[in-house]
């Protein structure tokens, strides 16, 4: 028997995931670098340099209360009240956060809910997003809060992006799948946790056998929304065959060599900023500098006993606002 003890903490799951099987309907390309016949783990090549500038787009997201909305009809309908934020830190030589976008929001099903402003406060509100649906499903409205922290780190992704040349040799590295966010140039998708399998099985030991800064082929896959990707594996102390594996992802756009340039651009560059076990529990995949940024935008979400104190007293002045749970 081999034991392996995975990096990751335990609170956050496990970086490898994937069912056995590949989702149904997915669309493969293997051969847009070599032909599945032909892999094996890649290193960097002689003279790819890191990128010069790299900016590393983030969010986090609190559900600060569960809400009660009443109506004029006495019907309740559940909502939550959420603050997110997104932001970008760029690395070019020193690490600084360029970008900074904080929202909140009332989400509900309720046609009555309205826009509610915390009294005693510097104009903390949260603006009333209305959640098609069932309306006491509370996925639902967890699932609209983080469609709205994907459209902050959007704008954030927009700002950042619109300060640096178009012809630049930046990278702008985004958390998590490159959806919605693929018209941006020179954009990475960068994904930490493995949950689905796009791979097939016969593959998987290109990807076990994969070195700290070397990667797999270039792909192509899809099913409503087609990238280019590639397996990464970041330097950190051994265990599982998947420890330390990212999955990253260009646009589908792009020709076969600009993918291929990019994805050797990540394997020079990304390495560099793993972080290490003894002071990040999802290491080495939560990047240094995205840790950073997120714990400095949980600073900026503000206090969330003082939110709730005010969203109590919100709820005392009017009606349409019932209980906090």
């Amino acid at each position: 028997m081999r034991l392996h003890v995975d990096a990751w903490e335990p609170a956050y799951g496990t970086g490898f995931d994937a069912p056995d099987e590949p989702e149904a309907g997915l669309e493969l390309d293997l051969a847009v670098e070599r032909e599945p016949g032909d892999w094996e783990p890649l290193p960097v090549p002689a003279g790819t340099r890191p990128a010069p500038t790299v900016s590393f787009v983030d969010g986090v997201r609190r559900l600060d209360a569960n809400v009660w909305i009443v109506g004029d009809d006495n019907a309740a309908h559940p909502g939550l009240c959420s603050s997110y934020a997104a932001g970008v830190v760029r690395c070019d030589g020193t690490a600084r956060v360029v970008e900074q976008v904080v929202r909140r929001g009332l989400f509900s099903a309720s046609p009555a809910a309205t826009d509610v402003r915390l009294p005693g406060t510097a104009g903390v509100t949260y603006p009333a997003r209305r959640v098609g649906g069932e309306p006491g499903d509370p996925d639902l409205l967890r699932a609209a809060v983080q469609a709205q922290l994907g459209a902050t780190e959007l704008v954030a992704a927009e700002l950042a992006r619109a300060e640096l040349p178009d012809d630049g040799d930046d990278v702008l590295v985004v958390d998590g799948p490159l959806r919605g966010r693929a018209h941006l140039p020179r954009t990475l998708g960068y994904v930490k946790s493995q949950e689905r399998r796009y791979l097939p099985v016969e593959l998987d030991p290109v990807v076990a056998d994969l070195e700290p800064a070397q990667r797999t082929p270039v792909f192509t896959m899809g099913t409503s929304w087609k990238r280019h990707a590639w397996y990464l594996r970041l330097p950190g102390p051994g265990g599982p065959p998947w420890a330390g594996i990212v999955r990253v992802e260009c646009a589908a756009e792009l020709t076969a060599a600009d993918a291929i340039a990019l994805a050797d651009t990540s394997a020079a560059t990304l390495p560099r900023f793993a972080s290490r076990e003894f002071r990040e529990p999802r290491a080495p995949q939560n990047l240094v500098p995205i840790a950073g940024l997120e714990r400095l935008l949980r600073s900026r979400l503000g206090d969330v006993r003082l939110l709730r104190r005010g969203l109590r007293a919100a709820a005392a002045e009017r009606e349409p606002i019932g209980s906090l749970a």
